[in-house]
């Protein structure tokens, strides 16, 4: 074949790269016309073998088609496509050298190369041997992924018995944002070096291996194209061409919000050595950011990780291939008394102006119980318990309540089952029932049981998706829309495959009553006096939350789950969120001092030059106030406790 005939077919696949990597496709031109020596022979579908290649016409191979796009709500690219190059060496047809003469012809072109890209290229003398009597009409490649300085060597001085080959290669410009809900590719198999078969590949292909990638991956990958080499009767190659391009796979286009997404890592990144951050869309349920950290770059997969650097990423201790996000599952601590004052009131075992007393402990049995605050608070009702996360309080109202409405509410909330978002193995929690007791203590539900499950301790297990989600519901006064991750499979021409609607999943009826409370008790949770989450507080937003401290794992590690969990703007939700911070074993952290900060870090950015929202109030308890909402009474300011539940 010519050089100017090889240069085409090269020229030929880049262009199609180049164009699946904008979203478009493109048809290349057939190959340069090379003089037949001998008439044109029909395309015979033959599968050769080496004893009747040289009775074979025409090989029929399959061209990898470029993956799909994915990319965030906005068209930001999440993965996509480049052009790399590989280096490869052409045996003369027909394949008349002995073994000798193979390998001169080889060592010459390898030693051709190494000085043309200044990389020292190595190939085993067995398998030259094996691709020149297996594959010898198929390029050997002797360098693969060229550097843009090796390409930029070689493209102008290629010898005649070499060529450039131009492949596919996954890439993923943001780095590591968003790279646990991407995933990464890996190679379906090595390159081939047995008898060819009609219809192989000509080069590996890739598959999604872990998030987006895996799942989507049918939808991602294409259809191959179709590529044609015909020879005559001495086996010599007369043309070759593109029969059919290939066709590029679908973009996957998600929910994720490129600049949420990457101040919630940079967030985390800043202030926390382990833990998560998720925000959702109340009014419709689409995920804007996915959080976990530590995290990895999935570029590191690209074209293969090396045994070493995997090693590296399974062995290091914070675990950046776990997306803790979704699939890991802590105790909630007080954020989950939001589940159980819904509980309470929507139950009517409790009303907004029953008053329990906020003692420094409590006997239930013959266990003491203890409050996060060592002072007697008085008598308080639901906002103000609310407000200061009293437990005691929340240990009397929880028995009085019992257990069956609070796993009823925790479970109609989300709590104990999946999300549903289309990445494989998200954790479902768990919510302890008497089936679950009876299972795993041998015994059915008692009261220090539900004393502990009313402040997110005991045997109850929540990821922050699903706390993000469940904070979600009450920001939008009741309603479960279906968490969505993707919104929708489009052609690259933009022709929608697969659309995932808004969809609502059921109404909960929540009482005005009710949702009143719990947004005036995580208000001033933020912003009075009494609440514990100062930290949260933004000068031109109210922000609405809860936070919660609970311990996790075994006595001798145990170490803490610092929550913060609500919404903003108060008086109209935009994002509703949940951010986890994940201390060390034996450090004892809270919610209020250091999951706080991490989503005022975000949404003061979110929100920087806006004007002072109408209604934000910095200080809470005013007259003014008392007078527009008598029937709620506010906890008082605390001077002697540190506020950090």
């Amino acid at each position: 074949m010519s050089r100017s005939m090889r240069w085409n077919v090269a020229l030929g696949f880049a262009l199609m790269c180049a164009a699946a990597a904008h979203g478009q496709q493109l048809v290349p031109a057939s190959p340069s016309p090379v003089a037949e020596t001998s008439p044109a022979a029909p395309d015979e579908d033959i599968k050769p073998t080496w004893e009747t290649q040289k009775l074979a016409r025409t090989y029929t191979l399959d061209i990898p088609a470029p993956r799909g796009q994915i990319t965030d709500r906005n068209g930001a690219p999440l993965a996509q496509n480049r052009l790399r190059y590989n280096l490869a060496i052409t045996f003369p047809t027909p394949l008349d050298f002995n073994d000798t003469q193979a390998l001169d012809f080889a060592h010459q072109q390898i030693a051709a190369a190494n000085k043309l890209i200044g990389r020292t290229i190595q190939i085993k003398d067995d398998a030259i041997l094996r691709h020149y009597h297996n594959r010898g009409i198929l390029p050997l490649e002797i360098a693969t992924n060229l550097s843009d300085d090796e390409y930029d060597a070689v493209k102008d001085h290629l010898p005649a018995q070499m060529t450039l080959g131009g492949v596919y290669q996954r890439v993923y410009p943001q780095g590591k944002t968003a790279g646990q809900i991407v995933g990464y590719c890996g190679r379906t198999g090595r390159n081939p070096d047995g008898i060819i078969d009609n219809h192989e590949t000509l080069w590996p292909e890739t598959e999604g291996r872990e998030g987006i990638e895996q799942t989507f991956n049918a939808m991602l990958a294409g259809q191959h194209g179709e590529y044609k080499m015909t020879f005559d009767k001495d086996g010599r190659k007369t043309s070759e061409k593109i029969a059919t391009p290939p066709v590029p796979g679908n973009t996957v286009v998600t929910t994720i919000d490129l600049r949420l997404q990457e101040l919630a890592e940079k967030a985390l990144e800043k202030k926390a050595k382990r833990g998560a951050i998720v925000i959702i869309d109340p009014n419709n349920g689409d995920v804007l950011a996915l959080a976990s950290w530590p995290d990895y770059d999935p570029n590191l997969f690209v074209p293969s990780i090396s045994a070493e650097k995997f090693k590296a990423l399974q062995n290091d201790p914070d675990i950046p291939l776990l997306p803790r996000a979704f699939r890991s599952a802590y105790p909630p601590g007080s954020t989950f008394k939001v589940a159980v004052g819904i509980a309470a009131l929507e139950s009517g075992a409790v009303s907004a102006t029953d008053e329990y007393q906020c003692t420094p402990s409590i006997d239930i049995g013959n266990v003491t119980f203890h409050n996060w605050k060592k002072s007697d608070r008085g008598y308080l009702n639901f906002v103000q318990a609310l407000t200061e996360s009293c437990d005691t309080w929340f240990y009397q109202v929880g028995i009085k309540t019992g257990a069956q409405p609070i796993i009823d509410w925790a479970q109609k909330l989300g709590f104990g089952t999946k999300c549903g978002i289309p990445i494989r193995n998200e954790a479902e929690g768990r919510v302890p029932n008497d089936a679950y007791m009876k299972a795993t203590h041998g015994r059915k539900i008692l009261n220090g049981d539900i004393a502990n499950m009313s402040i997110g301790q005991g045997d109850i297990l929540v990821t922050p998706l699903q706390m993000a989600q469940c904070m979600a519901i009450v920001a939008n006064g009741g309603t479960f829309y279906q968490t969505r991750l993707v919104e929708q499979v489009q052609t690259v021409d933009g022709a929608i495959v697969t659309a995932y609607n808004v969809r609502e999943k059921r109404n909960l009826n929540l009482s005005e009553s009710t949702i009143a409370q719990l947004r005036t008790g995580m208000i001033d949770a933020v912003n009075g006096g009494a609440g514990t989450a100062h930290a949260a507080s933004l000068d031109n937003v109210e922000v609405a939350g809860k936070t919660g401290t609970a311990q996790w794992g075994p006595k001798n590690k145990e170490r803490t789950a610092a929550w913060f969990a609500g919404y903003l703007p108060a008086d109209n939700p935009k994002y509703a969120f949940a951010a986890l911070y994940e201390g060390d074993v034996g450090v004892k952290s809270h919610g209020g001092t250091v999951a706080a900060p991490l989503i005022a870090q975000v949404f003061k950015e979110v929100y920087k030059g806006e004007m002072v929202a109408s209604g934000k109030r910095k200080h809470r308890g005013s007259p003014e106030e008392e007078q527009a909402q008598p029937e709620i009474r506010r906890a008082q300011p605390v001077t002697d406790e540190d506020s950090g539940d």
